[in-house]
């Protein structure tokens, strides 16, 4: 099958399409055959190591001391499962799935086995069966993290939130979550990206790229921080200084991300009934991941950047 390799940390230009050995299920495992996977700043992470001397220690631990652990990395997948083995009650083969593979990996490639039981090295749940594979990925990644941070605020109606990073594959569904939840939500977002938050459900929209500071008397009962702690500015201090007295500040760099089926199941709900949609910024095929990866690494995305591993973008779905 061909796959893209990770062979030492680096530039993305480490990325190699290589042919390897098609996985075997076990037992207890299924075989997904691979339609869309997405470039996401995990992935960017892992690829390229650079994270502050705090989490870099740590993540190498986990993932390997001087090249990935795994040589195929990949954290998102959406596609059919093609065989399970003799253990398997939760899926059939032609299921369409979707989900995260968490510390296992391998979602940069035609074949992945995973368990059907949630673990750090994965879940996974039947996709949305009115959006594309290439929506699933971002449905799962950007949905697992707008819907489990988001819940922290357990927000009421009239509240307002305010989501900042509001244009990211978390942000475009953390808008639309807190819309429909009943807030009145503020989307802090760069200049070209205005339009796309507003569409979303945001009453207001900051421009980062031109204020430094929310407007005197700013107030908001939630926020959340949906670029993560590593990126700062003064208008994201700011924003810490805007909370109501028992207001919330969340980050998605608060604690791991949950890999959860059922919360894949709810977000499939709320995709079935049209409360939300994921957000494509753009389409590359595997033999272009490269410059998947360089984009990605820009910062300017909006929505997700997926990897479409059939010929026609959106035509299995």
């Amino acid at each position: 099958m061909k796959a893209i390799i990770c062979p030492k940390y680096g530039r993305p230009e480490v990325l190699q399409l290589s042919e390897v050995e098609k996985p075997t299920p076990k037992d207890n495992e299924v075989l997904i055959k691979i339609y869309a996977t997405a470039v996401t700043a995990s992935d960017i992470f892992i690829r390229s190591s650079k994270l502050p001397i705090q989490f870099l220690i740590p993540m190498r631990l986990v993932l390997g001391l001087t090249k990935p652990r795994k040589s195929i990395i990949g954290l998102v997948l959406s596609g059919e499962i093609e065989s399970v083995g003799k253990d398997i009650k939760r899926f059939k083969i032609g299921d369409q799935v979707y989900g995260l593979t968490g510390f296992g990996l391998g979602a940069y490639a035609e074949y992945k086995c995973m368990k059907e039981t949630d673990s750090m090295r994965g879940c996974l749940a039947i996709k949305p069966n009115n959006i594309s594979y290439e929506e699933a990925t971002v449905a799962a990644y950007g949905g697992l993290l707008a819907f489990q941070y988001l819940g922290k605020g357990n927000i009421q109606r009239g509240q307002k939130a305010l989501i900042y990073g509001a244009s990211g594959t978390s942000g475009t569904i953390a808008i639309q979550l807190a819309n429909y939840l009943g807030a009145k939500v503020t989307g802090v977002c760069s200049s070209a990206n205005l339009d796309l938050v507003k569409s979303l459900g945001a009453e207001t929209v900051v421009d980062y790229t031109k204020v430094d500071a929310l407007d005197p008397g700013a107030q908001y009962d939630f926020i959340l921080d949906a670029v993560g702690k590593l990126k700062t500015s003064k208008l994201k201090e700011s924003c810490k200084q805007a909370l109501t007295p028992n207001g919330k500040y969340v980050s998605i760099d608060d604690g791991g991300l949950l890999l959860d089926s059922k919360r894949l199941d709810l977000i499939k709900e709320f995709i079935e009934a049209g409360r939300i949609k994921p957000i494509i910024d753009k389409c590359y095929s595997l033999e272009d991941i490269v410059e998947a990866h360089r984009y990605v690494e820009q910062g300017h995305k909006k929505g997700g950047v997926v990897i479409s591993l059939v010929e026609q973008t959106g035509s299995i779905g």
